[in-house]
């Protein structure tokens, strides 16, 4: 009994590693082959996270150049995909950035700076309109834009319009079989994003999703998930510091290896590559694990619920009863590493390996406290 579920742990995480999923809690085998929601964060989970400049239209006086530096100036602290393609745009086209000072991040909206007196705005549309920019000049640009799946950022400084730039980032490969593995599984799959409804609607549709969340602070992610729980389990699968609250959040937290640390620290698992197939595999060997440590359970109910009376009351020779139970810890080591015998004989063949080479034993990262730990707050456009 007492090597019944943790033997069916041990195959479940060997396999599960040797596919590049790391389970970093027992929860997420008891619970993740419950899931009926499965919902995606879109850049750097649904796209590849690698964002490329699709248009840059500047307003009035200003050119390209100026445009593109100013944006690339205010977007210089921030981490997110986005504002690195920024910069790395400028520093392609050998670009001067201008001095700005004074950054304040609008977590979902944009950023403030001043640059020469004049306060600068790079955002979201919406976040331009807030602070009353007159987006007029550019408004057919902008829903051109966004209809083709990009993301629109605007800039202001001094109130005036500086112009538009418009950013795209492809679709993963694999990311139209994984929702549709998902879908057949009968998994509701849903898309929560920041971005502009309708581009996270043109990406939704490549990747086969047909519900979208759009348009969602980084503050009101984990509130969504809630809502959604209300309906089942829910598991969350992102990459960015903007997710770890939903991670925390839902029942199964699911980051991507090429995602932040504090995305890593928050999730139950880690898909170690960057391929999106494994999400569903994740919860196949879930199930898998599960139904092992069922048969292993149900072995040694029958083995010990038939044995242990015949031989408390004599009606077999206690010689039977040794064999009978050293039977059923052999049956349920083949239920449970059957096709796995490598990982029994790398545990034994590792006893003593560790403490003869004087290596210290490893301690595993314990979860953050908070969604956000001790971690700055940075420039992020926080597109989601």
């Amino acid at each position: 009994m007492g090597i019944s579920a943790p033997l069916s742990i041990v195959r479940g995480a060997g396999e599960a590693a040797d596919r590049g999923i790391l389970m970093r809690t027992g929860e997420a085998f008891q619970t993740f082959r419950q899931v009926s929601h499965v919902v995606l964060d879109k850049t750097g989970t649904l796209t590849e996270g690698k964002p490329v400049l699709k248009a840059i239209r500047p307003v009035g006086n200003h050119d390209v150049a100026s445009l593109l530096g100013l944006v690339a100036a205010v977007e210089a602290t921030s981490e997110h995909p986005l504002a690195k393609a920024l910069v790395g745009a400028a520093f392609d086209r050998d670009l001067d950035l201008p001095t700005v000072a004074e950054f304040q991040a609008m977590p979902g909206k944009g950023i403030t700076a001043w640059h020469h007196g004049a306060q600068v705005l790079v955002g979201s549309p919406a976040f331009l309109r807030e602070n009353g920019i007159d987006l007029s000049p550019i408004e057919a640009d902008i829903k051109i834009e966004q209809e083709a799946g990009c993301t629109v950022i605007l800039a202001a400084e001094d109130a005036a319009l500086v112009g538009l730039i418009s950013l795209g980032d492809r679709l993963k490969p694999d990311a139209r079989k994984a929702i549709d593995t998902l879908r057949a599984a009968g998994v509701n799959v849903i898309m929560l994003t920041g971005d502009n409804a309708t581009a996270a609607k043109k990406i939704a549709a490549e990747a086969g999703i047909e519900t979208v969340i759009a348009e969602v602070l980084p503050q009101d992610k984990a509130a969504t998930i809630r809502g959604l729980q209300r309906n089942g389990k829910v598991a969350m699968v992102g990459d960015g510091i903007n997710d770890a609250p939903a991670l925390m959040q839902a029942d199964v937290g699911i980051a991507m290896g090429s995602g932040t640390d504090i995305a890593i620290e928050a999730a139950d698992i880690v898909i170690m590559r960057p391929e999106l197939t494994l999400v569903p595999l994740a919860r196949v060997i879930s199930a898998r694990s599960y139904r092992k440590m069922v048969q292993n359970v149900a072995l040694a109910f029958c083995f010990n619920g038939i044995g242990i009376p015949l031989a408390a009351t004599g009606l077999i020779n206690p010689v039977w009863a040794m064999i009978a139970m050293a039977a059923s810890v052999t049956l349920i080591f083949i239920n449970s590493l059957h096709g796995r015998a490598n990982i029994f004989f790398g545990a034994v063949a590792g006893v003593g390996v560790s403490s003869a080479h004087g290596a210290q034993p490893h301690r595993p990262k314990s979860r953050l406290s908070g969604p956000f730990g001790g971690c700055r707050k940075t420039g992020i456009l926080n597109e989601g």
